[in-house]
């Protein structure tokens, strides 16, 4: 399925979401919580603006030069006894590294979270082969794993929406038979996982910044298992969106910074690794080491009003600040990147006949651009979506144009605008009960309860979901208000003595 997660309609996602409450509750504990332990850690840094100036320009500068860099990056991989594949497609990668796989005979697969191996489908494609067992290591995508493969609900925070009743009856079908307790949880599924870990002869993880200037990859985790994904197998994959490369050590502390403060309120986070092919010498770390850089439609943002997306790292903060986000959770958008950068990047990798209706799950309120610590324009570009929908590709065949023009026609006539005013409160009397709804004095006059089913969606999406106020009578209305209004009389000015003036 690759980047989609799900193949229901956009609105009844919604509505699963909006009827799971525990979800709503818990996305709405842990933007709450994040956002004092993220305020908190990027005080104590102190100047984040220009931290944030600082990180868009090594962004920027990158991708400006993405090609000379990449170049640069894989010789040096190479030089080290490494390779390196470049994949223009999903299906270029995972065929890659399934058959790579089959020739090294792989039996016990493990990796580290990973969102581009997500993207491409990785962990169906190689459970296909024969004989291969294959284990998510973190812990959250470990539970969605044993979930039967559920949809993540957040970039960061994968099992944001399950309670540890939940997560207690998947370890039992692995042999729990203990309580609730996290803690306890957590201690059962470690020893169940470190016995993999010592059987692997695979290691697959993902990749936060790729070093140009010397072939390592750097990584960023927070219980430790990208370390022992790599340590143990003696053949290593590392899968890498093309844009996620920083010229040098030096680069990659700053956006190390920038990450571990915005994803998860951290000064740094636990395990924060530098590595690569096994050197001569060490005891561990593999043998054999490949790095899979992946396309898969992040060219076609180059260059282009969306390329600022590309500056991405993957942090989440976007959706700990979301309103949208807060109220129907991750599920609903339908692709295994939620929120305001599921809104951009989504389009973008999956086309817009398969996400057209996630530009439009935005309020433009701007917090995700507020906070993104990377300075990326978000609600500038979900609304260029808008804009490519509507007015390159036509795609809106709703009535709503012909709604709107017939506004614009109405309100373009003094004579039609004027007769709507006057018919507009006697015209609404079969939808509302004409009688004060609520102690605001804008529903003195009564709230409109219902349309008719026939009534076109734009109005439904409107009265359905919002309280909308009667139209107050002719002779109340602004208009009429405004033309019998009579200006106060300004109160005279006396001069003091001195020259100065007092009202």
């Amino acid at each position: 399925m690759g980047i989609a997660t799900s193949n229901q309609p956009f609105k009844q996602r919604v509505k699963e979401a909006e009827s799971d409450q525990f979800m709503r509750a818990a996305i709405a504990k842990a933007q709450d919580a994040q956002f004092v332990k993220r305020t908190a850690s990027r005080r104590e840094l102190g100047h984040w603006n220009e931290w944030r100036d600082l990180a868009e320009q090594i962004r920027q500068h990158v991708l400006k030069y993405l090609p000379d860099y990449l170049e640069e990056f894989a010789d040096n991989v190479e030089q080290q006894g490494g390779h390196v594949f470049f994949a223009q497609t999903e299906d270029e990668a995972h065929q890659f590294i399934k058959e790579l796989a089959i020739a090294k005979k792989a039996k016990n697969i493990v990796k580290s979270k990973s969102m581009v191996t997500t993207e491409i489908d990785l962990d169906k494609t190689l459970l296909s082969i024969p004989g291969v067992n294959l284990l998510e290591s973190d812990l959250a995508e470990f539970i969605l794993q044993e979930d039967n493969w559920d949809e993540p609900a957040h970039i960061v925070f994968p099992t944001l929406g399950k309670n540890r009743d939940q997560i207690q009856k998947e370890f039992q079908k692995l042999g729990y038979d203990g309580d609730n307790d996290p803690q306890h949880e957590a201690r059962f599924v470690r020893g169940y996982l470190r016995k993999y870990f010592m059987n692997a002869d695979f290691g697959i993880t993902g990749c936060n910044f790729a070093i140009a200037d010397n072939g390592m990859i750097n990584l960023d985790t927070n219980e430790g298992n990208a370390d022992l994904t790599m340590a143990i197998p003696k053949t290593q994959v590392v899968v890498m969106g093309m844009e996620r490369i920083v010229p040098s050590m030096k680069e990659a502390e700053v956006l190390d910074n920038m990450l571990a403060r915005s994803a998860v309120g951290q000064k740094l986070t636990t395990y924060c690794t530098f590595t690569g092919k096994q050197k001569a010498g060490e005891v561990d770390g593999p043998e054999d080491f490949w790095v899979v850089i992946v396309d898969d439609g992040r060219s076609k943002a180059l260059g282009t009003e969306f390329e600022p997306i590309l500056q991405c790292i993957r942090c989440g903060a976007c959706m700990n600040v979301c309103p949208v986000y807060r109220q129907i959770g991750g599920k609903a958008y339908g692709s295994i990147y939620p929120g305001p950068l599921g809104e951009v990047l989504s389009p973008i990798l999956g086309g817009y006949e398969q996400f057209q209706e996630l530009p439009y799950a935005c309020s433009l309120c701007a917090a995700c651009t507020e906070t993104c610590p990377v300075k990326i324009p978000l609600q500038h570009l979900i609304r260029e979506h808008r804009i490519v929908e509507m007015d390159d590709k036509h795609m809106d065949h709703s009535m709503t144009n012909l709604i709107l023009k017939m506004v614009g026609v109405g309100t373009g006539s003094p004579f039609l605008f004027d007769s709507a005013l006057a018919m507009a409160h006697p015209g609404t009397k079969l939808f509302t009960d004409g009688g004060p709804n609520s102690v605001e004095p804008m529903y003195d006059g009564g709230k409109i309860d219902y349309v008719p089913k026939a009534a076109p969606k734009l109005i439904h999406g409107w009265i359905d979901t919002r309280d909308v106020p009667r139209p107050p009578k002719a002779k109340n209305n602004f208009r009429h208000w405004y033309k019998h209004h009579q200006p106060v009389e300004p109160a005279p000015i006396v001069k003091k003595e001195g020259g100065q003036a007092d009202e």
